[in-house]
């Protein structure tokens, strides 16, 4: 062998043992510490919304899903790292206990993790139970997480339910909000919680906090329990931290200058243009948008933020009565929650609309950053199937793509 060739040899070497050992290794910047503001914002900034991307049909909560594959080639394509919401229930909670649900979504995390090992799940762990929760047991690892005697017994479903009646039957006869200040809701949010964390997802979503600690105004419930949760996941997640965030009215979760989530989240809340039908804007002010308001803290990590980052998100919960009439009164546009008032809209006001979303976003707030609607429940009206946008490049193997892929891709890649 040449010395030339010697050296080559020796120079690939080097390159595939580094390539081999980073798809190995946790990102840097993010580890039992915490994460840095660098690497947080990296992920954020290449944040989606895939719901329920991690449940296979038949197991969907909402629509179903098909296609991954084609997902999965779009993660690579657009260079997606964090996954939003990506597995969760609403309700339906006995296929929490059917196995091949989670060994799915686990080999579907693996999947797209060999072809970049930066990608991270979210799980959502909502502010909805039913009486399904009474036919789930409590595994022996919840009970020890908490230092409490172990029981053979399942979940009850009373025990989680705030001793007022407060958001009792909220959703529906059955169906309630739980309180976090109960032992047997933490025993049930850690369940969640672990669950998640144990099929590959290191962020968890918590929902409308605000209902959840409908008790808890001091934060002290919560912040006691998460303490349990980011324990567990120093011993049941890749890069041994988890990152946590919740949709945050208020502007945080902070107790004494220190917040309890890694970011915040909420709605875009988009304005309707009444004098131009089915337009609509971003408003700094606008009814209870996030934007100028996240709060000053000390994050988990240690750092100190003057804003804590945020994503921003088309949220989706149903309908007006009034649909295509404008209320900028009401979290409603033109009728319809965000995505599907997005999701009716012509591709190419679609695509322009993303666009301004994007750059609104980064020149009145620089906490903020936007979370690309790749796929989540669409609301069309009462007789009418739910279905999901897709943002997908339209194909033969993909006829409900919506053709924003490469928009998304394109704008990421400018704001480099």
């Amino acid at each position: 062998m040449t010395l030339l060739n010697r050296q080559t040899t020796f120079f690939l070497l080097i390159v595939f043992s580094t390539l081999t050992s980073y798809a190995q290794r946790p990102t840097k910047g993010f580890n039992e510490k915490g994460i840095s503001k660098e690497v947080l914002e990296h992920y954020l900034e290449h944040s989606v919304t895939m719901a329920e991307f991690l449940a296979v049909d038949p197991y969907t909560v909402d629509a179903a899903y098909p296609n991954k594959e084609d997902d999965i080639r779009l993660i690579k394509n657009i260079g997606a790292k964090f996954i939003g919401r990506a597995i969760y229930r609403w309700g339906k909670e006995a296929i929490l206990t059917n196995q091949d649900y989670l060994d799915q979504a686990a080999a579907l995390i693996k999947k797209v993790q060999q072809q970049d090992p930066e990608v991270v799940f979210q799980a959502a762990l909502f502010e909805c139970i039913t009486q399904q929760v009474n036919d789930i047991p409590v595994p022996d690892w919840v009970f020890t997480t908490f230092g409490d005697k172990v029981e053979k017994r399942n979940f009850r479903y009373n025990d989680m339910l705030n001793a007022n009646g407060k958001f009792v039957d909220h959703w529906r006869k059955g169906s309630s909000v739980p309180d976090i200040t109960t032992k047997e809701a933490q025993y049930w949010f850690m369940f969640l919680a672990g669950t998640y964390m144990n099929i590959g997802c290191e962020a968890l979503h918590l929902g409308q906090i605000a209902l959840i600690g409908m008790a808890d105004p001091k934060l002290e419930a919560w912040a006691a329990f998460l303490v349990k949760v980011r324990e567990y996941a120093k011993k049941h997640t890749r890069h041994k931290w988890v990152l946590l965030d919740a949709h945050t009215p208020s502007g945080g979760m902070v107790v004494n200058g220190k917040s309890l989530l890694d970011f915040n989240s909420f709605p875009l809340r988009i304005k309707e243009v009444v004098d131009k039908p089915q337009e609509g804007v971003l408003q700094m002010g606008y009814l209870d948008a996030l934007f100028g308001r996240s709060k000053a803290c000390i994050t988990p990590s240690g750092w100190s933020s003057p804003s804590l980052p945020f994503l921003v998100e088309f949220d989706n919960f149903g309908i007006s009565r009034n649909p295509g009439v404008a209320d900028t009164t009401s979290h409603f546009i033109w009728g319809y929650d965000e995505v599907s008032w997005f999701y009716l809209q012509p591709e190419k006001y679609r695509q322009d609309w993303l666009r301004y979303a994007y750059k609104w976003i980064k020149e009145h707030d620089k906490s903020a950053f936007l979370q690309m609607p790749v796929s989540r429940i669409v609301s069309l009206g009462r007789g009418k199937p739910m279905v999901k946008n897709r943002a997908n490049t339209r194909s033969a193997t993909m006829p409900d793509g919506m053709n924003l892929e490469e928009t998304i891709k394109d704008i990421w890649s400018k704001s480099k």
